[in-house]
């Protein structure tokens, strides 16, 4: 009898303890928990949600900020989603998963997107230039273009008239870019027209501007980097003083100037310098470039300024690039063979043809002479709008086309 009792005592134990057992809360390994793959990355990062812990066999929702995503649960209560961080994700964002009343949560850090790699200069052998209104100190302006045109330019040119004194701020800055300073050097009082006989070719010659002129020699010679020095441009034209026939100036007057300035600023030291010659590309009437070239012994660089005007003055009409430049080009190569030939100012109109089209053969056939050096884009809106964004398929050609003979 005792023994009965007492198997009877035990059984009753062992049937407690079970129902004791099924009203325990669930362990710690048996809660609600989600982890997150990656656990960190840039906002529109994809992540894999996986979780246990849940409500077996049932659908459950994945919260990230405003938006949901669904996922089903196994016999486990076990799954596995992917989501997407929103866009516009920032810091740390809860992300959270429940079934019914059951829920855990996690923490995805979104890192903020790497900055993209700011353009370079490029190393093609047609090297790209830009003048701009504000010149050499006008950032914003030249991050611009560089934005534009997919890589920093090589050469800023910027332009000062014989009453400024010499822009060594100003070269250090294109330096500090990487780039090469092209400084168009004007003998005249800027604004005062053509007729100016105080800069008359002659006065030059006789040394009226010597001490003004050793000046720049003495400073570009102690700055001793690198400089181009573009002195007295577009001189076969008649819209300068500096021209011959306009300002009292006579034939051999140019060339007798351009010698004297180049003595004196090479007797200075400034070893660092480049002349160079840049005459407008010939046109009807335009004065002949053989009477106007000082010799190869005073010139390092031959260049030449050419614009497609298009239809955006009553005289003008469409040209292309081979057009507009070929015959210079080719004048250049006779009288300097073996200088290398720079395009110093070029732009387009947008008005009567495309200028996409026209800044894709531009560069392409620029790329394609091997005595080219580079050319110096003209990006100002001045008698029409030269700019490289004058418009967004302008823009985009010309980006392209840069691009092209970087391969």
């Amino acid at each position: 009898m005792f023994r009965t009792l007492r198997s009877l005592f035990v059984a009753l134990l062992i049937v407690a303890g079970l129902a004791l057992s099924t009203l325990q809360p669930a362990s710690a390994a048996t809660s609600p928990q989600i982890t997150l793959s990656p656990g960190s990355g840039p906002a529109g990062s994809s992540v894999a949600v996986t979780g246990s812990g849940f409500k077996a066999s049932t659908t459950g929702t994945v919260i990230v900020g405003s938006t949901t995503f669904a996922f089903q649960t196994t016999s486990t209560g076990a799954f596995s989603t992917a989501i997407t961080i929103p866009a516009a994700a920032s810091g740390n964002l809860t992300i959270t998963a429940k079934t019914s009343a059951i829920k855990a949560s996690a923490v995805f850090v979104v890192q903020a997107a790497p900055a993209p790699a700011p353009p370079a200069i490029s190393t093609a052998t047609l090297r790209f230039g830009v003048a701009t209104p504000g010149g050499p100190l006008a950032s914003a302006e030249l991050d611009e273009v560089a934005t534009l045109a997919g890589e920093i330019p090589s050469v800023v040119m910027s332009y000062k008239d014989f009453l400024q004194a010499p822009p060594i701020t100003e070269l250090d800055a294109v330096r500090s870019r990487g780039a090469t300073s092209l400084v168009t050097w004007e003998p005249w009082a800027w604004g005062g027209g053509v007729d100016q006989p105080a800069y008359a070719l002659g006065r030059i010659t006789a040394g009226d501007f010597d001490g003004y002129i050793t000046q720049w020699g003495q400073s570009l010679a102690a700055w001793g980097k690198p400089v181009m020095l573009r002195f007295a441009h577009e001189m076969n034209g008649n819209w300068y003083p500096w021209a011959e026939g306009v300002n009292g100036n006579q034939a051999g007057d140019y060339v007798a100037a351009w010698r004297h300035v180049h003595d004196v600023v090479a007797a200075t030291g400034a070893s660092n310098v480049q002349w160079v010659w840049s005459p407008n590309v010939p046109y009807l009437g335009s004065t002949d470039l053989a009477g106007l070239f000082p010799g190869p012994g005073y010139v390092d660089v031959v260049a030449l300024d050419g614009y497609n005007w298009g239809t955006s003055q009553t005289w003008s009409s469409w040209v292309s690039p081979v057009d507009l430049f070929a015959p210079g080009i080719s004048q250049l190569r006779t009288l300097a063979p073996g200088k290398p030939v720079l395009i110093a100012e070029t732009a387009s109109s947008e008005m009567g043809g495309s200028k996409a089209s026209w800044n894709t053969d531009l560069v392409s056939y620029l790329a394609a002479q091997p005595d080219v050096m580079g050319f110096v884009w003209f990006h100002m809106q001045k008698e029409t709008d030269w700019r490289i964004n004058s418009s967004d398929s302008s823009a985009a050609a010309f980006k392209s086309a840069l691009t092209a003979r970087r391969s």
